[in-house]
């Protein structure tokens, strides 16, 4: 990973971090992202000491919000020519309706309007890098989650403003992440960028613990028992960054750095066009590709 740049967004906890520290250990120049700037500074700090990569920075952004991602998108290109991967991590669960900075459902905002905006606005430095380096990656973090989407995506609701359920919510945006990571492969066919989609695994971090503290209660329980270690969760986002196995590999969903099929709904086509074009309006993009 000598002489490559890295984005990580949510890479201030749990497994973001774990990737952005074993990928800095790698020898690639790092670019974490996350929403406070003591806990980015903190993590920076971490990773070099661990690692010895002095070649570690940050940027301060709320992802959950258009201008947060746009201002993600401008500081990097201010700073950086070069882009061989874009690993899009940040994630979370809302056991009850919130509005992101926009009027967006906040799950929706950050898990899925999140990827495809700040994707879109790294295009260009990424065709550009895998012009010259011969490849570049994007990397989306998802969820098995997504299989419990089982109906597919409720276009009709997007927002979500009746019945909602936190996980079905959760499960939706997780199904749009893998929709999104194959509709993506098949517009950047050709341009030496690659585009896949991995489960890490149920894993012992911060996640959902954004929450009430009987939420919190219950799902750091369930993580005691029966949760990954952040390490263990980390493997495949570190695998699909780096590995030379799947160099021109596009348009997969791995687990435990292996391809599997996804949910059945997942490989719906006209869903994905109909996803993608709904998510432009969204973000106030006409083409994006």
């Amino acid at each position: 990973m000598k002489n490559k740049v890295v984005m990580v967004t949510g890479a201030t906890n749990g497994i973001g971090t774990i990737t952005a520290r074993e990928l800095a250990r790698k020898g690639a120049q790092v670019v974490i992202v996350g929403r406070s700037q003591g806990r980015c500074d903190q993590t920076v700090a971490d990773i070099k000491a661990q690692t010895g990569n002095q070649q570690v920075e940050s940027i301060v952004a709320d992802l959950s919000s258009l201008a947060g991602i746009r201002k993600t998108a401008e500081t990097f290109l201010s700073r950086h020519q070069q882009l061989d991967v874009l690993l899009n991590n940040a994630g979370a669960v809302f056991n009850s309706r919130e509005e992101s900075p926009d009027g967006n459902e906040m799950t929706l905002a950050l898990n899925h309007l999140n990827y495809f905006l700040l994707t879109h606005l790294l295009l260009d430095v990424l065709k550009q890098t895998a012009k010259q380096a011969g490849e570049a990656r994007i990397v989306n973090v998802s969820s098995d989650a997504h299989y419990g989407a089982k109906k597919g995506i409720n276009f009709d609701d997007i927002q979500r403003k009746h019945g909602y359920s936190g996980f079905g919510v959760y499960s939706e945006s997780k199904l749009m992440n893998v929709m999104f990571t194959y509709e993506l492969a098949r517009r950047l066919e050709g341009t030496g960028i690659t585009t896949t989609v991995l489960h890490p695994g149920f894993v012992a971090t911060g996640f959902g613990h954004n929450n009430n503290a009987l939420f919190r209660l219950a799902i750091g329980l369930v993580q005691r028992v029966a949760a990954l270690t952040p390490e263990q969760g980390a493997e495949t986002s570190i695998y699909l960054a780096s590995s030379p196995e799947v160099k021109g590999v596009t348009g997969q969903y791995f687990e435990k750095s292996k391809v599997k099929k996804a949910s059945s709904v997942s490989y719906d086509e006209a869903a994905q066009k109909r996803l993608w074009q709904i998510t432009e309006t969204l973000v106030g993009l006409p083409a994006v590709v």
